[in-house]
């Protein structure tokens, strides 16, 4: 398992009923028994951990983000975005899609406990 997954299990345990269970990747978010007022905290543990912003509305339908796994991947994919677009701006190159003054953190986030 790599830093991203053990500190989003970590954070993801803070926020448990019951800590001690056993949380992998293939993990459902459905059982990690998680209050859905926590979600909110979980996900600025999230951007206060990796430096990223993850857009976050909890009026709107969850979609993948079934497992722990599912959370790991789209984390890594925001982290792996921001990073190009802190390159793109030192360098002045700009990939398609990738804008100046435009967010490159456009993956939501958005986790289920149903």
């Amino acid at each position: 398992m790599d830093e991203v997954a053990t500190k989003i299990i970590e954070i993801l345990r803070k926020n448990m009923k019951d800590p001690s269970k056993t949380v992998t990747l293939e993990t459902p978010l459905s059982e990690l028994e998680i209050e859905s007022l926590d979600l909110a905290v979980i996900v600025f543990d999230i951007e206060d951990t990796f430096g990223i912003e993850i857009p976050y509305n909890a009026n709107e339908e969850a979609e993948a983000c079934a497992t722990v796994g599912s959370v790991v991947d789209r984390v890594q994919r925001i982290i792996a975005e921001t990073k190009a677009a802190g390159a793109a701006a030192l360098t002045g190159h700009f990939p398609d899609g990738l804008f100046p003054g435009t967010s490159t953190t456009s993956l939501e986030l958005r986790l289920s406990t149903t």
